[in-house]
């Protein structure tokens, strides 16, 4: 049946900067960090949201601020220098989508001056940072929500009803993959002809990543390179995570191990195009042991896909532009593999088979049809957007995020164990609870 249900050194002036106190009534003035494809969805998603004005945005390209101010307004605040936006005291949230390298200083720094973060995922590049990003939060108050937006997703709240209903029964496994077979899909980005280095502040694109001359392909395909991204585990696996954590209410896995290589995108690149992760998750109160396996592929002959899969006993609950439950229903004789026995030993076990299992005769009304169930969001529908009026309305009401800080390094932390687990080519353990690694 198909249903649908509406389903860098900031000075001590700029640290203490605090946005002034919102009505109801009042918009919300944002300002985006890192304005580049994802930087582009999240300004376009936030300002979908009732009651949001954009007044500032940065960026280490030129060419990018150019076309801000295109698109948003010639009396649009542009600069290189992030520290320049946290610095301004009308702002009362930015959106930080630089490369993944950047992302735990600028979130840090911008609550710190007083700033709600929306942080795109993963939360951070460095396992080290995490600890340093919850304690940043909890120091300043101010929300950080981070984007993965699979929590906010309506389709994901049916899924996470529908298991906790036990529509499958105990799940047992999970298996998920974001397949590809595009150059774009594989992070080939284009390169503007204009990224020289007048365009471009490259030190300051740099950052905390180790120095070298001047090569723009770096940042504009920065998600190739471990110095500044985080490979398929940060950039896909971790929303595979977020989505399942929010659906089972697990806090993360307590063994990791990941291989894979790089097998078809020879670019020039570090990081695999081929990467599988198989994960042990512990018991809780909330769901049972289990394990997960994710894949992506970026050298996909069929196209690429992008599918979650929870196996239970009863039926497998599939998660894609909906969510699907399939049951195909099982004998409920166990069966008899008796053919090696003695003659003799066959026929006392069938006896006794017999009995407890009396034979009948096939009819039309025993045959059991296999089942399915389908639930569909509203044409249009769009997560990305509800996770960002999530955020908004977090910001005007005081109230929580689902993916806070503590939530995004639960999904980050696996993600990046995942590449460590795959340069170390061993597996590791990990505490869901601490979030520490352990040995």
């Amino acid at each position: 049946m198909t249903t649908r249900r509406h389903f860098l050194q900031l000075s001590a002036a700029a640290l203490a900067a605090q946005s002034p106190k919102l009505s109801a009534n009042d918009k919300i003035q944002i300002a985006a960090i890192g304005i580049g494809g994802m930087g582009h969805e999240d300004i376009t998603s936030a300002l979908a949201a009732p009651g949001v004005a954009l007044t500032a945005v940065a960026d280490v390209y030129q060419g990018r601020l150019d076309r801000a101010k295109e698109l948003w307004g010639k009396d649009l605040f542009t600069t290189r220098d992030y520290r320049e936006v946290l610095g301004r005291p009308g702002i009362d949230a930015v959106l930080i989508a630089t490369p993944d390298h950047w992302h735990a200083q600028i979130a840090i720094d911008a609550m710190k001056a007083g700033k709600h973060v929306y942080v795109e995922k993963p939360m951070v590049q460095d396992i080290a940072d995490g600890k340093r990003l919850i304690e940043g939060e909890k120091s300043t108050g101010k929300i950080c929500q981070v984007g993965s937006q699979r929590v906010s997703s309506i389709v994901y709240q049916k899924a996470k009803d529908l298991i906790k209903q036990g529509s499958i029964g105990q799940f047992n496994m999970i298996e998920a993959w974001w397949d590809r077979n595009s150059a774009i899909g594989a992070w080939q980005y284009s390169i503007p002809p204009d990224a020289t280095p007048e365009n471009i502040d490259w030190d300051r694109f740099l950052g905390s990543a180790p120095k070298r001359p001047f090569e723009p392909i770096r940042l504009f395909r920065w998600r190739n390179y471990q110095d500044y991204g985080t490979g398929v585990a940060g950039d896909l696996f971790v929303h595979l995570f977020s989505g399942m954590h929010f659906i089972t209410g697990s806090l993360g896995p307590s063994r990791v191990y990941a291989t894979g290589g790089l097998r078809f995108w020879k670019d020039g690149r570090d990081v695999p195009d081929v990467m599988i992760g198989l994960y042990d998750y512990p018991a809780t109160a909330d769901h049972p042991e289990f394990t997960l396996m994710l894949r992506v592929n970026f050298a996909d002959g069929a196209g690429g896909s992008h599918v979650f899969r929870f196996v239970g006993p009863e039926g497998v609950l599939t998660v894609g532009n909906g969510v699907t439950i399939a049951r195909q229903p099982r004998d409920t004789e166990p069966g008899y593999t008796i053919g090696t026995f003695p003659k003799a030993v066959q026929d006392q076990f069938l006896a006794e088979y017999q009995k407890q299992y009396p034979p009948t005769k096939p009819s039309a009304d025993s045959i059991r049809p296999r089942t399915e169930e389908r639930y569909l969001p509203p044409p249009g529908y769009n997560d990305h957007r509800d996770h960002h009026v999530n955020f908004f309305h977090a910001i005007r009401t005081k109230s929580a995020v689902v993916e806070d800080a503590t939530f995004g390094f639960r999904a980050a932390g696996p993600a990046l164990l995942s590449n460590l687990s795959y340069t170390q080519r061993k597996p590791l353990h990990w505490d869901p609870q601490s979030m520490n690694l352990k040995g």
